[in-house]
């Protein structure tokens, strides 16, 4: 006993003695951040990484870790994939080039490292944050500059580019010229690629000087190329004579602000490195903290009248860090003294605990705890035995539950196909001319009535469901409450007449509008008045009155009949699920009122009951829109569930009835999927008066989609084979199919089938059973809105090419057709075939699709772009006409003069002569 209890005081005695050292390893503990520099042979890569550490310093938990990639591209990749076998906390890569670099920053994300990309950029998006300064503006603020020192006279600019390929030398010249070329007294005569360094384009400077001295100015697109420019100047006297103007900015000896002030160069335009900037967001995300995608950072012109300034504000910036630096030593070495001086007295303190309850514990403690281990050992496994006895039995509930509730659910929307059969039967039956001459109207209306109401109790039992699952949420738009009650009203009218109740609706505001979900608020109103219709005798009254409070923010809606009323006792438990009032004997689902005061409770509003001669419900809603969110809110109405409240309503008829029907080998392809056969039937028989009808049971649903490429698809979400959200998520990623436009039929009502339906790429989501109508029209709007985005694709085509971004796959599949007309410009033997061979789909399926979204076949398209081709080499160009047709594919110069005056109208020839 004495040796267990000796020992535990020895495990304790060591653990305060180690708590210093658990300390220091705490401290020790690191956070790695990973550089990839392009190089540092260069003064602003070295700022860089000088600005980087320094503020790595600041944060005593951070490692920098920075390795040169010696502007070797295969070295910066074997740098990054040290680091991401390191697992470093974050990665910075500043690229020597795009594409070379952009699968290891993809694989970087893959595996969980946030990559900060600095300076330069790669190709795409995947990346976590980007920071550098805006290139593009950098050549327009250079452009510009040159531009502020002449107003009017005629110059000519050398432009002086970086490496090839880098990010910032393609953007610095896109903003330079794209400034130049919109003054006209400004030119740029010739373009010189350097590699950022000076040596690089001293040779081709002077070459170019020998032969054309006539210059105004040398744009650079760094300060060290900058600097080699001026020298060749300088060895042939024209430094006086023509002005250089550099980037980088940088301060010290060879920066280019001191060579601004020395006078070699005109100006620099500053492009910061931001080093401090890229740390500070490394720190950021490390923390969980949020950062901007894109961070860009400032830029100014430096030149004569500012560069003191800015030379005197970046060294007193520079020794303000190394002051900070130098205190923040001082305070280390304090920390580490009074973390040492801690430990120490923490350590005499415990062993002075110790000396004291040492003899005490060693005496008593030993028994006590020996039988107190047995007694607690018998309650665990006592304790052990009721937990898994009561989990199993709960676990067991729960399965039977969750069946019996599956099975419920699944039934209940079982229900919604046949009605939706029904209802669109009778909404055929109510067009039938026999029908209404034998005054049949009646009897279909009293069919289609009872369908509605057989609907509105599934819809009721599977909102009992939604309810319990908080999955409700609230729609509301601006809507005249009583032309809403009015078509309610109309509803229950007919019931009224039947069993001579004086139905009547008031209102002391015919113009009052409030925000509600009319969905919620029909199905309130529906659950009211069906209660007040149950219960009220043959010659009673039924009242819906809406009082709006002229000074107040909120008004009633009371439903008040006359019927049996609520006994007293029941008052309080008329809204609780499957509550049966003690004087109802007819049947009743039990969850109306629940439903109701779920739906009321949603627009913040309340519901209260009281039985005096009959019932009164009374419902409280607020006006205005403060007391909803801004999600809470739509900006265009909502349409009633019912979506047939105005069945009978001529005029919807005569719209539908009045399509006109195109020629057969016009139509446009609807594929339908489904299973059940009576509605397969039924929107075949509806939609091949105005479509080409192919059907599939969902069985062979792709291959038919592949097989016959149609114009739209009708699918439904349960099929025997795979869902609906499979299919229509296969058809969208795969090129062949991608650009059709798929509509989901489905009883499924939630939230989470909604968003999994626009997930799979589904373009409309209809929930059964729906108006025919409805459905017609959304073809119709489905089909427009194709021909729309067709429309803009070919008064686009041009701009595809460019950095410009619609944001679909009928963009990739355009830009991969261009690029392949593109590389074989020059092969006359470039065909259909080769094409389609490439894309890795059938010729037919290449030309179905291109024909989908452009309205052109493939061969004409081919055509007119290498007749765009040669027109722009006609106009640009010192090629012969006969060099222009074979670099543009044409087997012969007659067949590409016969096809060039075709489409323009006018000969080679005649077309560059004038």
């Amino acid at each position: 006993m004495l040796r267990f209890n000796f020992s535990k005081l020895a495990v304790i005695f060591a653990l305060i003695i180690c708590y210093g050292c658990n300390n220091s390893k705490e401290d020790a503990k690191k956070l790695t951040i990973g550089f990839s520099q392009t190089g540092v042979n260069d003064q602003w890569r070295k700022s860089m990484n000088e600005s980087m550490q320094i503020q790595s310093d600041f944060n005593s938990d951070i490692d920098l870790k920075i390795l040169d990639g010696k502007d070797n591209v295969e070295k910066q990749i074997e740098d990054i994939k040290q680091f991401i076998k390191e697992k470093v906390d974050v990665l910075i890569i500043s690229p020597i080039k795009s594409k070379p670099i952009t699968p290891f920053v993809n694989k970087a994300i893959e595996q969980g490292i946030p990559v900060l990309i600095v300076d330069r950029k790669i190709d795409g998006q995947n990346y976590t944050s980007y920071i550098g300064g805006d290139n593009i503006q950098i050549g327009k603020n250079a452009a510009n500059y040159i531009a502020s020192l002449n107003k009017n006279d005629d110059k000519k600019i050398l432009e002086i580019t970086g490496l090839k390929g880098s990010s910032p030398a393609k953007e610095r010249h896109l903003g330079f010229k794209y400034v130049i070329s919109a003054i006209t007294n400004l030119s740029i005569t010739h373009t010189i690629e350097g590699n950022w360094e000076a040596n690089s384009i001293k040779e081709p400077l002077n070459t170019y000087l020998d032969k054309n001295k006539d210059i105004d100015y040398i744009f650079c697109h760094n300060d060290r190329m900058a600097l080699g420019a001026w020298e060749i100047l300088a060895d042939k006297k024209l430094d006086k004579k023509i002005d250089v103007i550099g980037v980088d900015g940088l301060t010290g000896a060879n920066g280019g602000i001191q060579l601004v002030k020395d006078k070699i160069l005109k100006a620099t335009i500053y492009y910061p490195t931001g080093g401090d900037e890229a740390i500070k967001t490394a720190i950021k995300i490390i923390n969980g903290e949020k950062v901007a995608k894109k961070n860009i950072l400032e830029t100014i012109v430096i030149d004569s009248r500012n560069a003191d300034i800015m030379s005197n504000q970046f060294d007193k910036i520079i020794q303000h860090q190394k002051d900070i630096l130098k205190q923040q030593e001082k305070i280390k070495l304090q920390e580490e003294t009074y973390t040492n001086q801690s430990n120490v007295l923490k350590i005499v303190f415990g062993l002075f605990i110790l000396s004291i309850v040492l003899g005490i514990f060693s005496i008593y403690s030993g028994y006590n705890i020996k039988k107190k281990k047995q007694e607690l050992e018998a309650s665990n496994i006592e304790i052990k035995k009721q937990r898994n006895k009561i989990k199993k039995i709960a676990t067991e509930a729960e399965l039977s539950n969750e069946a019996k509730v599956n099975f419920f659910t699944g039934l209940s929307h079982e229900f919604k196909t046949p009605i939706t059969l029904i209802l669109s039967s009778i909404e055929s039956l109510s067009d039938n001319k026999t029908i209404r001459d034998n005054n049949l109207t009646k009897d279909i209306r009293l069919i289609f009535n009872n369908s509605k109401r057989l609907l509105r109790l599934i819809n009721q039992l599977l909102d009992f469901r939604k309810a319990e699952e908080h999955q409700f949420k609230l729609k509301a738009s601006k809507v005249n409450l009583l032309e809403f009650s009015e078509t309610i009203y109309e509803d229950f009218k007919y019931e009224a007449q039947k069993k001579d109740i004086k139905f009547t609706l008031e209102t002391n505001n015919k113009d009052l509008e409030i925000y509600i979900d009319k969905n919620l608020i029909d199905k309130v109103y529906f659950n009211l008045l069906s209660n007040a219709f149950k219960f009220t005798p043959e010659n009673g009254e039924i009242t819906i009155k809406i009082e709006d409070h002229k000074n107040k923010d909120f008004i009633n809606i009371y439903f008040k009949d006359t019927g049996i009323g609520i006994p007293r006792d029941d008052l309080d438990k008329v809204f609780k699920a499957f509550f049966r009032g003690t004087n109802n004997n007819k049947s009743s689902s039990g969850i109306g009122l629940l439903l109701s005061k779920e739906f009321i409770e949603l627009h913040k509003g309340s519901i209260a009951v009281s039985s005096k001669l009959g019932t009164e419900f009374t419902i409280k809603l607020h006006k205005g829109s403060s007391h909803l969110s801004e999600d809470e809110i739509i900006c265009e109405t909502d349409v009633l569930e019912t979506s047939v409240i105005n069945f009978f309503n001529e005029d919807e008829d005569n719209v539908f009835n009045e399509s006109s029907i195109a020629d057969s080998q016009d139509n446009y392809v609807i594929l339908i999927i489904e299973d059940n056969l009576d509605l397969i039937k039924f929107l075949k028989s509806k939609l091949s008066l105005n479509y080409e009808v192919h059907l599939s049971n969902g069985i062979d649903a792709i291959e038919k989609a592949l097989d016959i490429i149609p114009d739209i698809i009708i699918c439904d979400v349960n099929l025997p084979d795979k869902d609906g959200f499979t299919i229509c998520e296969v058809l969208k990623n795969d090129l062949r199919t991608s650009h059709i436009p798929t509509i989901i039929l489905t009883a499924l009502e939630s939230r989470d089938s909604y968003i999994k339906g626009l997930e799979s790429g589904a373009d409309l989501y209809l929930t059964k059973p729906f108006s025919f109508s409805v459905l017609s029209q959304s073809i119709k709007t489905t089909i427009y809105n194709r021909e729309k985005l067709r429309y803009y694709f070919i008064n686009n085509i041009h701009k595809i090419n460019s950095q410009e971004n619609f944001g679909s796959t009928e963009q990739d599949f355009i830009i991969q057709i261009n690029n392949l007309i593109e590389d074989n410009i020059d092969n006359s033997n470039f065909s259909v075939e080769i094409m389609a061979e490439n894309l890795n789909i059938s010729r037919v399926q290449l030309y179905r699709k291109l024909k989908a979204i452009l309205g052109v076949n493939v061969s004409d398209y081919i055509l007119n772009t290498r007749l765009d081709k040669a027109k722009k080499l006609l106009k640009e160009s010192s090629l012969s006409i006969s060099e222009i047709a074979y670099a543009t594919g044409f087997s012969s110069p007659n067949y590409f003069s016969t096809s060039f005056k075709s489409k323009f109208d006018t000969s080679p020839k005649q077309y560059r002569d004038t």
